[in-house]
């Protein structure tokens, strides 16, 4: 059994990569790695010398790209934009006086309203406070006070 890892040893390379050249680099990976499998299970050991990170090498003609990962869907924001009213922080109170955080939301609802300075219909997301509003006042004087440009929507 001594003679068997006397020779074991012998054919596994433990020099530094920076010594081997790269053919012999891998192929005393490969003889390290059946060497560190069949014996201990794991390669953690034999492995401990090598880079595996990239470095930027001159003479590489490939070079990594940015990852471009897919961006998330735009989702409504629960505020209405000409009267900026948004959700309120309340505290939902049980029957032994217990409180929790809750939002309470505002009542946002789709509404097609004539515009008449543009001649069409414009689909708007407004507060039930906003169609009222914009019932007494109208839409251009109610839109100019918010700053907001129809032609665009």
């Amino acid at each position: 059994m001594a003679a068997a890892s006397a020779s074991v040893t012998s054919n596994a390379c433990y020099l530094k990569p920076q010594c081997l050249s790269s053919s012999s680099r891998a192929s005393s990976l490969k003889t390290t790695l059946a060497v560190g499998s069949s014996e201990l299970g794991f390669v953690t050991s034999q492995l401990a010398g090598i880079k595996i990170s990239y470095n930027h090498h001159p003479n590489l003609q490939f070079s990594p790209k940015p990852i471009n990962l897919p961006l998330s869907p735009i989702i409504a924001r629960r505020i209405c934009p000409f009267t900026g009213k948004k959700s309120n922080r309340a505290n939902k109170i049980s029957f032994s006086n217990h409180k929790t955080k809750k939002l309470q939301f505002v009542n946002l609802q789709y509404k097609r309203i004539w515009w008449e300075a543009g001649n069409r219909y414009v689909k708007l997301r407004l507060s039930t406070k906003a169609i009222k509003t914009i019932e007494k006042n109208g839409l251009d004087a109610v839109a100019k006070k918010a700053g907001i440009d129809l032609r665009k929507e």
